[in-house]
């Protein structure tokens, strides 16, 4: 066996430290692998991220898939989303050189069998990881694979924009930030089809050293900048997307970060508007004003487990038009099933040009009624003794049956909580929700008291 960092394989893809967990050597052997899991496909499509180590890695990846006789169509520096775009119209599976929003220091990949469904750590990971520990690579082919180079960002931001009729699209000034990461090129190609919307660039050059904040919108730091400028600058609006794409966010006129919540509620309202009575997939940790609106709306609420193929799975089966997680993973019918942050936007911007109350009064009512604490990520040494002393103290006292789709969701009259444990690392995620801010508060500190006792 070679002497390979096992930890890199994640439930989703593939995150690693360049070049110490991960070098151009694995990329290639990767590849090979990945030629392998799918049986050898004719072709296969190859993007890589902004990172600084990105292009010798996408070389790599690419070495090892021609050298077993698969051919490549190299779309080079592509959002995530963009990348998907390209595997489902080539209708090819693909790999991408990607670590989301982690440090600049990390590589990683991401793996489509077929549209909209990735290689995870229960199908396609766990085998390639085994082919490498193993030394059951493929060998050289006799005949080496062909590379082509294809541009797709003009092709993609023209599906994107047919989603809406951009004609009708209002007046807004945005502040848009992206992170030095992948979505500026895109949204420059999109802002020249938006006449009607003014866009006050915040770190669109691709840069990956993320010289101005960290990649992950989540994180209060990463969108300090923005939240001050969108009120002081007079901006209607201010959006983020993390360095891959994949995820969007949004900051109303008072400088506000409205939570992934809140913008499922509203995504669904525009849904349910445009398609009544559809079905809306939501995650389980989500708050009670995305069921409740969805319900308001004439839809039909649809709580799921976490994670991405779980919801890609329930929106197939029930032929829902949209999903939503509270991380800012948004998913669309009309884009695949997949996650975009860009499809997010323009859905936005459509809703955002059809309603008479102004965004801000939308998010002032949903504070007003639901009190939420936002994902609470805590580190534990026992993740079961911790939920088992979760359980023991408040099992008795929920007044409907603890909740168990994903982790223990427990409904507690004025409050409620879910908590599950991390895919990847030894972590607890509590969300937390009360009828009142102060509620909130109490609750969520009595609960975190419990699990870091």
């Amino acid at each position: 066996m070679i002497n390979l960092d096992t930890s890199i394989f994640k439930s989703y893809d593939i995150r690693a430290i360049y070049p110490t967990q991960a070098d151009e050597e694995l990329a290639e052997k990767i590849g090979r692998g990945f030629a392998k899991y799918l049986n050898f496909p004719s072709k296969v499509i190859v993007g890589r991220d902004g990172r600084v180590s990105g292009e010798s890695m996408k070389n790599a990846l690419i070495q090892g898939l021609i050298k077993v006789g698969v051919n490549v169509i190299d779309i080079d520096l592509a959002s995530t989303d963009s990348f998907y775009y390209a595997c489902q119209t080539r209708d090819l599976p693909g790999i991408t050189v990607t670590a989301s929003h982690n440090p600049k220091e990390y590589t990683g990949f991401k793996m489509v069998k077929k549209i909209p469904e990735l290689l995870s750590g229960d199908a396609g990971i766990k085998e390639i990881k085994e082919y490498i520990l193993n030394d059951d690579l493929p060998a050289d082919s006799a005949t080496v694979g062909t590379v082509e180079i294809q541009n797709i960002r003009q092709e993609f931001v023209d599906y994107v924009l047919s989603l809406i009729d951009i004609s009708k699209i209002k007046n807004f000034k945005i502040h848009a930030d992206t992170a030095n990461g992948m979505v500026g090129p895109f949204l420059e190609l999109a802002s020249q089809k938006l006449p009607t919307v003014e866009f006050v660039k915040m770190f669109w050059d691709i840069d990956g050293n993320f010289p101005n904040h960290g990649g992950d919108p989540l994180l209060a730091e990463n969108r300090a900048e923005i939240q001050s400028r969108v009120p002081s600058e007079g901006s209607d609006l201010g959006i983020m997307f993390d360095p891959d794409g994949d995820r969007f966010f949004v900051i109303d006129k008072k400088g506000r970060f409205i939570s992934g919540d809140f913008m499922t509620a509203i995504l669904a309202k525009y849904f349910i508007k445009k398609h009544p009575g559809c079905s809306i997939v939501y995650d389980i940790r989500a708050s009670k004003v995305v069921p409740e609106t969805i319900l308001a709306c004439g839809g039909i609420p649809l709580a799921n487990r976490v994670g991405h193929t779980h919801i890609k799975a329930r929106m197939k089966q029930e032929n829902a038009y949209f999903g939503g997680e509270v991380t800012g993973h948004y998913y669309f019918k009309e884009f695949f099933l997949c996650d975009t942050g860009l499809v997010t936007f323009i859905y936005l911007l459509d809703f955002l040009s059809t309603i008479d109350k102004p965004f801000e009064t939308i998010i002032d009512e949903m504070l007003a009624k639901y009190h939420i604490s936002g994902e609470i990520n805590s580190k534990v040494a026992d993740v079961s003794s911790v939920l088992t002393k979760l359980e023991d103290n408040y099992g008795s006292k929920t007044v409907t049956p603890i909740e168990r789709m994903d982790g223990l969701t427990f409904e507690m009259g004025d409050w409620r909580f879910n908590i599950r444990s991390s895919n990847t690392e030894p972590l607890l995620r509590l969300n937390l929700e009360a009828n009142t801010e102060e509620i909130m508060a109490q609750k969520r500190d009595e609960v975190l008291s419990i699990i870091n006792g």
